[in-house]
C-alpha cells in the first residue's frame, strides 16, 4: 500500500458550476470535425472503448467493442469490430467487420492497438469470462490486420478481475511492452471499486509477461481510501514513465517510474481535476503531451443537480504539457453538452497535421463518436 498527502487547500474542491444551455446531441466545439457516429441500434445496444491504427497502405483502422443482443452492460455480449478510413480519418466505411468474435464467458472488449518495433500490429483486449476472471490478451497481425494470431494471455500469475482500458498499451524505446491495470475483487455480490493499480511488462515482444514490483492505491493520511481505477502509462523524454490513475478524490493522480515500470513513486494529485472518470494521454508530433479528460475545474458538486458527480462526464477537454506532465496549459473544451457522457478516449496523431479522437459521447456508453482536430487547435486560445 502506498499513501499520499492531500494538499489541505480548496484547489481540489469542485466549487462552481458554469450554466450553459442544454442541447440534445449538440455538436463539438468549432474546429472539431465529426467524422463518424457509431450509434446504438436494434441488436447493437452499445459501441465503445476503441483504438486506432495507421496502416502501411495509408488507411486507418478503428477497432472497438461492438455489443450485440439487448443489454449494454459491461458484462453483456460483445465482439470486436473495425471500420476503415482511406482519407486520413475524414470519412469511414459503413459496415462493421468483426475481427474477434466473442470467445469469453461474457464478452471481449476494451481494445488497444500498437505498432510493434518489429513491424507487426499487436491487438490487446479484455477477455471477460466472469466477474472473477477478466484479463487482457494479445493477438498479432503480420498482414496489416487482415488476419490475427490466436490469443496470448498477458496475466498468468493470478486470476481475477483486471481492468485494462482501451488505447493503453505502450512500447518503450528499449523495446519493453508495458501496461497498467487495476485489479478489482467481486465479493458478497458486488465489486470492490477502490481497486489496486499495478503494471505488467514483456521483454520478449509479448510472448511472456511479468508483474511489476509496486502496487498502488490511494489512501489519505486519515486512513480514508479513494478509488484507484483505470490507469494508463506514457514514456517521457528522459526515459522515465508517467502513470495516471482515475480516482474519486477530485482529480487524476500521477506516479512515476525511473526503472522501466518496475517500481513506482507514491501517487500524487495532479492539475487534471476530474470526476471518477478516465483520462487519456499521448504524445503529439510536436513532442508535447496531450491529455483528454473530463475537466471539472471550477464546477460544484453536481450531486445537488440530481446526478452524481462521479457520473457527470462532461465537458470533454484537452490540455497540452510542454514539460512532460509537470505543467498543463489551459484546458480547452472539445465537447461541453451537459447531456453528454464523454469518456474512454482513443488518440491517434495523423500525418496530415491532425489528431483523431474516438470516444463515448451519448447514451451513457452506447454511442461512440470519431472526430478530427488540427494539432494547432490544441494550442489555440479559447
Amino acid at each position: 500500500m502506498v499513501q499520499f498527502n492531500i494538499p489541505m487547500n480548496k484547489s481540489l474542491l469542485i466549487v462552481l458550476l458554469s450554466v450553459f444551455a442544454v442541447s440534445a446531441n449538440a455538436g463539438p466545439a468549432d474546429g472539431v470535425k465529426v467524422a463518424l457516429e457509431l450509434k446504438p441500434g436494434l441488436g447493437n445496444p452499445r459501441n465503445s472503448e476503441g483504438a486506432f491504427m495507421s496502416l502501411k497502405d495509408g488507411r486507418i483502422m478503428f477497432a472497438y467493442s461492438r455489443y450485440y443482443g439487448t443489454s449494454s452492460s459491461d458484462h453483456a455480449t460483445a465482439d470486436i469490430a473495425v471500420r476503415y478510413s482511406s482519407d486520413r480519418g475524414a470519412t469511414w466505411t459503413d459496415n462493421d467487420e468483426i475481427i474477434v468474435k466473442n470467445h469469453g464467458g461474457m464478452n471481449v472488449m476494451s481494445v488497444s492497438l500498437l505498432r510493434l518495433q518489429s513491424g507487426e500490429i499487436a491487438l490487446f483486449y479484455l477477455l471477460k469470462n466472469s466477474k472473477d476472471d477478466c484479463r487482457p490478451v494479445m493477438r498479432r497481425s503480420f498482414d496489416e490486420g487482415k488476419t490475427w494470431s490466436g490469443p496470448t494471455p498477458c496475466i498468468t500469475d493470478d486470476v481475477g478481475y483486471f481492468v485494462l482500458n482501451n488505447d493503453r498499451v505502450i512500447q518503450l524505446k528499449d523495446g519493453r511492452l508495458l501496461f497498467a491495470v487495476a485489479r478489482h475483487r467481486f465479493e458478497k455480490g458486488r465489486f470492490d471499486n477502490m481497486g489496486i493499480v499495478m503494471t505488467y511488462s514483456s521483454d520478449d515482444n509479448g510472448k511472456t509477461w511479468r508483474r511489476g514490483k509496486t502496487e498502488l492505491d490511494i489512501v489519505a493520511p486519515s486512513g480514508k481510501r479513494y478509488a484507484a481505477q483505470e490507469p494508463g502509462v506514457v514514456e517521457l523524454k528522459d526515459g522515465s514513465v508517467l502513470l495516471w490513475i482515475r480516482t474519486s478524490a477530485g482529480c487524476q493522480f500521477m506516479s512515476r517510474s525511473h526503472d522501466r515500470g518496475e517500481t513506482w513513486s507514491a501517487p500524487q494529485p495532479s492539475w487534471l481535476r476530474s470526476p471518477l472518470s478516465p483520462a487519456s494521454i499521448k504524445r503529439l508530433p510536436t513532442g508535447d503531451l496531450l491529455a483528454v479528460w473530463n475537466d471539472h475545474e471550477g464546477r460544484i458538486d453536481l450531486k445537488k443537480k440530481g446526478r452524481g458527480l462521479d457520473g457527470w462526464r462532461t465537458p470533454l477537454s484537452a490540455a497540452v504539457s510542454r514539460d512532460d506532465g509537470v505543467v498543463w496549459q489551459g484546458a480547452r473544451a472539445i465537447e461541453d453538452d451537459p447531456a453528454g457522457h464523454f469518456c474512454y478516449v482513443a488518440i491517434e496523431p495523423v500525418d496530415d497535421g491532425t489528431v483523431l479522437l474516438g470516444y463515448c459521447a451519448y447514451d451513457d456508453l452506447g454511442h461512440t463518436r470519431l472526430v478530427k482536430i488540427p494539432v494547432d487547435w490544441f494550442y489555440s486560445k479559447q
